[in-house]
């Protein structure tokens, strides 16, 4: 049953909604829709799946570009309406013929809306009645073809069977031929000896005379298996006279004791005395400092760009039938006029080393997003595409809430608890130098930091973060190695609360997604916490890769989690981003994936080498 259809403008005016149906919706499907689905730009998918306490829904929707509608149903996922995708093709007809911008309310579209509903089920009804007759009908001819098949293949073969006799290879050769076509009507293949194959396919048939079995060959093979079995049975008897037990290497005649691998030093005297670090004073941080970029030069390469393609196009379909279409303006959109303009996209993100599957998504989606609109006069396909893919590229990566985290920390302060962030990512991202960089530009706007070592797996991990809290002069708090993490960042958060520390930052081990016991070491810390961020930092040299990590660190997160509503990945911090030159797409394919803004951009290895994320740099840099 349908639960809801509704009209509304792409502004998000309602415009009407059915009262036949008037069915309480759970939760909040349609608000999801939009937040999850349109203004992501994953608008090309054929349908959205929505849960809710008590109910699950399907939403399925279409567009009218050119007005700029979007018509929604709403059903029961359980459900599995037929008629529902006609029915959205009917109404979006019949609305926009007496669609007018300057009504807000259309009360005479029930009647239309009811006799268009019934149409649909009639069809729907049609098609369940008509469907299974020509199925059976098929299915019979097939089986008959079938057995006729087998019948004439069987009398073949026999015949083949008679004549190897006294053809000899030639005779073989047809039958081996004869069993691979065979195949497909139920009869053994056997590709290494045609004798045997002509044989089965004899049996196989119901013909027991069509031909002797060598027995022979039968106990040759059966003496070569038997002379295998006792060279393994006598080399398995060897085998335990021989076991030797090996002994670690000694590098010197001195005895050798086995020691436990912790150097960690919980006196801060000898620290001090063994290394002296100074202060590390870098200078102000890039978080700070305003990125000014220069678009000339990319303006200038566009133009370049759109100049060679218009030569071509000239070529193809005539100087005055192009001039003309410029001048006038197509009817309407199709989609088969977009597609080499975003196949030509989809190539270029590909090259700027953005996912596939994400190429892929944001071209249906702006396919969707502008098929049946009418284009504009002195306006081509090309450049109407790449300022939809460019509005549509601004609009995933900027984010949708505020990611200003000093006045999260001064709200937090205010509260008298300390604001904890955890960094999480798989191994070598740089998760520990770049908490490193986070807390010298909290440092620099008057904000106590802690550090966490709750990376109590990895060898060296303690000692890193503390020669980081040295030079940085910031308290740290560490318990060695083997400790179970979510009860020493537990303790941290007690000793932050209780030193008057402003924010603590929580140092975890590097883990790949698929590592089980990890990330449910992860939920726990996680869970019992409850951080108010958690940042997930990740290279920006990955490509595909960039989707599998961060979709199964969300589902392992929200799988292993014991709470009904998990906590997932809140923000992004990409590392080695002044590697990779103008391959900048795994910022959006992780945006892309996962929600969650790019809130930090590790550019170095110093302190002061952390910058925000510059949306319009990037665009321009990927449609580049």
């Amino acid at each position: 049953m349908l639960e809801q259809l509704l009209i509304f403008t792409r502004g998000g005016l309602i415009l009407w909604t059915c009262k036949e149906l008037g069915n309480a919706l759970k939760g909040s499907p349609i608000d999801t829709l939009i937040r999850s689905c349109l203004l992501e730009e994953r608008s090309g998918a054929a349908s959205y799946n929505y849960d809710a306490p008590g109910a699950s829904y399907t939403l399925k929707w279409t567009f009218h570009n050119e007005l700029g509608l979007v018509f929604v149903a709403v059903y029961q996922r359980i459900l599995h309406l037929l008629y529902v995708e006609d029915l959205l093709a009917m109404v979006k007809r019949e609305f926009s013929q007496i669609y007018d911008p300057k009504r807000t309310a259309y009360p005479d579209f029930d009647e239309t809306f009811r006799q268009l509903k019934m149409e649909a089920l009639a069809r729907a009804e049609d098609l369940k009645r008509s469907s299974p007759n020509p199925v059976a009908g098929n299915a019979k001819k097939q089986v008959q073809g079938n057995n006729k098949s087998e019948f004439e293949g069987g009398n073949k073969k026999k015949s083949g069977g008679v004549a190897k006799d006294g053809g000899g290879k030639d005779g073989d050769g047809g039958n081996g031929r004869r069993s691979e076509n065979g195949h497909s009507n139920g009869n053994f293949v056997v590709a290494k000896d045609t004798n045997l194959s002509s044989n089965v396919n004899g049996r196989q048939n119901g013909s027991p005379n069509g031909g002797a079995f060598d027995v022979h060959k039968l106990q040759k093979l059966r003496t070569k298996g038997g002379k295998k079995v006792d060279t393994t049975a006598k080399a398995s008897k060897a085998e335990p006279n021989k076991k030797v037990i090996k002994k670690n290497r000694v590098w010197d005649d001195a005895a050798t004791t086995e020691t436990k691998l912790d150097f960690t030093d919980h006196s801060a005297e000898d620290g001090d005395r063994n290394i002296d670090f100074v202060v590390a004073d870098q200078g102000e941080s890039m978080m700070d400092k305003e990125e000014i970029v220069s678009s000339e030069s990319e303006e200038e390469e566009e133009d370049e760009n759109v100049g060679n393609k218009r030569k071509p196009d000239a070529k193809n379909k005539g100087w005055f039938s192009s001039m003309f279409q410029s001048i006038a303006g197509k009817a309407n959109l199709e989609k088969s006029d977009l597609e080499p303009a975003l196949k030509a996209l989809k190539d270029r993100l590909m090259t700027k080393n953005v996912a596939e599957e994400i190429a892929e998504k944001l071209c249906e989606s702006v396919a969707a997003s502008l098929e049946g609109k009418k284009l504009a006069s002195f306006t081509r396909i090309s450049s109407t595409v790449h300022a939809a893919m460019e509005e549509a590229l601004i609009r995933i990566l900027t984010p949708r809430r505020s990611i200003d985290i000093l006045r999260d920390v001064h709200a937090a302060k205010e509260q008298r608890k300390p604001y904890v962030v955890v960094f999480v990512g798989v191994n070598g991202v740089g998760k520990s130098t770049n908490l490193a960089k986070v807390a010298y530009w909290l440092l620099q706007h008057k904000v106590s930091v802690m550090m966490a070592a709750c990376d109590t797996f990895r060898s060296g991990a303690v000692e890193q973060l503390r020669t980081h809290a040295r030079r940085l002069q910031i308290p740290i708090f560490e318990k060695g190695y083997e400790k179970d993490p979510a009860i020493v960042a537990k303790e941290a958060i007690q000793e932050a609360s209780h030193n008057g520390s402003d924010v603590v930052l929580v140092d975890t081990a590097g883990r790949m997604q698929d590592n089980e016991p990890l990330m449910r070491a992860l939920s726990k810390l996680i869970y019992l916490n409850n951080p108010d961020l958690v940042l997930f930092v990740g290279e920006a040299l990955v490509g595909n890769d960039a989707v599998d990590q961060l979709s199964k660190f969300n589902q392992k997160l929200a799988d292993l989690a014991t709470s009904p509503n998990p906590r997932l990945i809140d923000g992004i911090l990409l590392t080695k981003f002044d590697t990779i030159d103008d391959k900048v797409g795994a910022a959006l394919s992780m945006v892309y994936i996962s929600g969650a803004p790019v809130m930090f951009v590790g550019c170095g290895q110093s302190y002061t080498d952390l910058k925000k994320l510059n949306v319009k740099s990037i665009v321009k840099t990927l449609l580049k």
